[in-house]
């Protein structure tokens, strides 16, 4: 795989497209994502025990949370870095 690399102006012009994208959009994505299904997660009386918002509910959300916290851990150390 070649190497990219960017000179002075290009490298500063793709770093502060970086920072945008993570201070702004992909946070909120990440909050809006969290909060819709913490929602969903709350429902109950969905349906009977092998639904599938039960399942959402047992397994699907707990793994989708879990990878967000994960994702926003990783955003905030690549926000130090930048």
């Amino acid at each position: 795989m070649a190497a990219c690399v960017l000179s002075t102006d290009q490298a500063k012009t793709a770093i502060q497209q970086v920072q945008q994208i993570v201070n702004g959009s992909l946070t909120e994505q990440i909050s809006k994502l969290r909060c819709a299904g913490q929602d969903s997660f709350q429902l109950r009386g969905l349906g009977r025990a092998a639904s599938p918002a039960q399942q959402f509910r047992d397994q699907t959300w707990p793994e989708t949370k879990s990878a967000l916290d994960k994702a926003q851990q990783e955003r905030d150390q690549l926000r130090e870095q930048l």
